[in-house]
């Protein structure tokens, strides 16, 4: 197993291996840049193949929390947390009480939050041992809840504004999506999306919540092997990452991609390839981050109504980087790694400055 030398170590400030014997705790938290501030990125519990895939995905989640806080503007770095189990059937609250631990001798470089397989009871259970954790429950002061609400806000916003810069249209009434996943963000997306009049297609591996949704948004049901070849105006990936892959790009018929997922883009290449093909895709860290910027703003003055105004933002965001990247010819996730990195890497280059003078 490699970290120094992994393709997606990217330089990694800090990467932390963490074991608890008596809850059967086995988690790898990684802090990707500080520059801009404390690494703030979710707890991922899944049940890895092996240790190497574990580190794989904490070292790509963490890199990208750290260009989504500076694409959302935040003081802000990036880091996430990954606990090897089954989300089913392995948790505790021993379990998470123990990694609050380890996340408390980081000395606030790092704030968890919640991430797929981890939710808002197992916030309350790490705050039990660190208070540098957020996604908190509302009967907590200061807490913002689920926010998986806001991260389909955003991803309705995105997806707005790609209709608007691909297809010339204002309104979503009559545009077709097609959603992948109808997880927390996925269903709530749904309900965005039907009230503006899209026409749903929708899949997911879990039968039952298929045919659950079909029937509350009156959508249209397809395999999961079969959505990546419908015909639709949006795919909306909504699930796990690298969907954007070699063997689905052929099959694409969409002129729009706006999704929820993390790490879409199985390769960095992707990117030019779908851009080749006429796919205009919004990237994946700026359309979600409705999420990461709801926690944000959690403590005791926090406010809905400021929240909601910031993620609303990502709207205008996606906009100047489809322009940039038209301008440049470039990739859109290209053109966005570049806003980004403008972003954390000129706040060290100023922090460098001053301590010098």
């Amino acid at each position: 197993m490699t970290v120094f030398y992994a393709r997606d170590f990217d330089n990694h400030e800090n990467v932390v291996f963490c074991n608890d014997e008596e809850t059967g705790l086995k988690a790898i938290i990684a802090i990707h840049n500080t520059n801009r501030g404390p690494a703030l990125g979710g707890c991922r519990m899944w049940n890895y193949v092996d240790e190497q895939e574990a580190v794989t995905d904490a070292l790509r989640l963490s890199r990208g929390m750290t260009y989504k806080a500076a694409i959302a503007n935040l003081k802000l770095g990036g880091g996430k947390a990954v606990i090897i189990g089954n989300s089913k059937r392995d948790k505790s609250p021993e379990l998470f009480r123990a990694f609050g631990r380890f996340v408390e001798r980081l000395g606030g470089d790092y704030i968890t939050a919640e991430d797929v397989g981890t939710s808002v009871q197992d916030m309350s259970y790490i705050h039990d041992t660190t208070s540098h954790v957020v996604g908190l429950d509302l009967s907590i002061q200061g807490g913002s809840g689920d926010p998986s609400p806001l991260t389909a806000l955003g991803v309705f916003q995105s997806i707005k504004a790609a209709v608007a810069y691909k297809l010339e249209q204002s309104s979503l009434e009559g545009v077709t999506v097609a959603v992948q996943g109808l997880g927390h963000v996925g269903q709530h997306l749904c309900a965005l999306l039907k009230e503006a009049g899209a026409n749903l297609i929708i899949t997911d591996i879990d039968a039952e919540s298929l045919k659950i949704c079909a029937e509350k948004f009156k959508a249209k049901t397809v395999a999961p092997h079969e959505i990546y070849g419908i015909q639709a105006d949006v795919f909306s990936p909504c699930a796990l990452g690298a969907v954007i892959n070699d063997e689905t790009i052929p099959l694409f018929k969409f002129p729009i991609i706006a999704g929820a997922a993390n790490n879409q883009l199985a390769r960095a290449e992707h990117g030019e390839i779908i851009t080749e093909k006429g796919i205009l895709y919004a990237p994946d860290y700026v359309v979600n981050a409705g999420g990461l910027i709801s926690v944000s703003y959690e403590g005791p003055n926090f406010d809905p109504d400021v929240v909601r105004r910031h993620v609303e933002e990502i709207h205008d965001t996606l906009l100047v980087i489809f322009r940039k990247a038209e301008e440049r010819g470039i990739s859109t996730s290209d053109a966005a790694d570049l806003l980004a990195e403008e972003r954390f890497k000129r706040v060290k280059s100023e922090v460098s400055s001053k301590k010098a003078s």
